[in-house]
């Protein structure tokens, strides 16, 4: 249910690599498919580049074929390919798509990465809590006590244990469903990601890397020869930003009716100043493409390094919340031993 339906950039990005080399040394379509997919580690591959195989072999293009796959590709995949097949660049199409598949891969990894250290301290701070929560319960009704309440919540022994598992990891576990849910449909991403670019720091990376998707797609559409409104349309879906993708029909009408592509991009507030100005200046000189192309890779640069500042302050502030806990405890304890000693020692 939760597995999505697409292909995932670590199976296509080998698989669109094999392509490219075999399509640049001549191999025929069929061949180059069924070798490329052979050793996929996601078997839906291999039945989709079968199916696909069948389908040339009728006549049909190879973009309409993957595009009969009942979504196992990307939109931007299909696209590419199409544009490949119409201007006789399926070689170079594929390597750069190869290439931008393992860019993703590898860049979810390095956060993955990041991210693993903070987790693991709040995931273990969770269950040194509900651990405390039972086995506190189980000594103090052993001995005949009342239970203590070490966070003030009312939770105590064996169901506070309980309780307290269930606010803590069924609230992360279904915020997680929530937002994979949220996020396969486009017009969940485009009620989504708008909210998460005003906030700080996120919304940053989040422009970054679009910007940077944005650019190397539309320099690359452009080189092949695709016109500009797929172009512009395929470059904002490539950014996997609902922001830029509800912004795709608004940037779209004003370059329809006249505006330049400077003031299109302006008037949707996404794109920076700096940004713009190069822009402007390279559609004043004919050359949007290649100055798109070296953009890309210096605002992905630019993502990268904001997503590594954003997962430190994530740790320090996992950190945080981590020893406020302990130290929540260990003065609860602390105030309740005193309590006892002045009941001992009262009048």
């Amino acid at each position: 249910m939760l597995r999505n339906p697409q292909l995932g950039g670590k199976t296509l990005h080998p698989f669109c690599r094999s392509m490219g080399r075999m399509l640049e040394a001549g191999v025929e379509v069929r061949k180059a498919l069924k070798s490329s997919s052979r050793n996929a580690a996601d078997g839906r591959l291999t039945t989709a580049v079968e199916n696909v195989s069948k389908h040339v072999r009728k006549g049909d293009t190879m973009a309409s074929a993957f595009a009969m796959q009942e979504g196992r590709f990307p939109p931007l995949f299909l696209d590419l390919v199409n544009v490949g097949e119409e201007t006789g660049s399926l070689p170079e199409v594929f390597f750069s798509l190869a290439d931008y598949y393992e860019a993703n891969v590898n860049r979810m990894r390095q956060f993955r990465s990041q991210i693993a250290w903070p987790l693991f301290q709040l995931f273990a701070a969770i269950l040194i809590i509900g651990l405390l929560i039972y086995i506190l319960g189980i000594v103090q009704s052993t001995a005949g006590g009342q239970p203590q309440d070490i966070l003030g919540l009312g939770l105590v022994g064996t169901s506070g244990a309980i309780k307290w598992f269930l606010m803590t990891f069924g609230t992360i576990g279904i915020s997680v469903i929530g937002f994979i849910v949220l996020t396969r449909s486009t017009s969940g991403k485009e009620a989504l990601h708008p909210f998460l670019m005003t906030v700080p720091g996120l919304g940053y990376v989040m422009r970054s890397f679009g910007i940077a998707r944005f650019s190397w797609c539309f320099a690359l559409t452009q080189k092949a020869g695709m016109g500009i409104r797929p172009s512009l349309e395929s470059s904002l879906r490539a950014t996997a930003n609902g922001a830029f993708i509800a912004a795709t029909p608004h940037i779209w009408n004003d370059i329809h009716e006249g505006e330049s592509f400077t003031d299109a991009l302006t008037r949707s507030r996404l794109f920076p100043a700096e940004f713009l100005q190069i822009v402007d200046t390279a559609e004043t000189s004919g050359t949007i493409p290649e100055s798109l192309d070296r953009m890309s890779q210096r605002f992905d640069e630019d993502a990268h390094r904001a997503l590594t500042w954003i997962t430190a302050i994530i740790a320090r502030v996992v950190w945080f919340l981590v020893a406020c806990f302990i130290g929540y405890i260990v003065i609860s304890f602390f105030m309740r031993y005193i309590g006892m000693i002045n009941e001992l020692t009262g009048p």
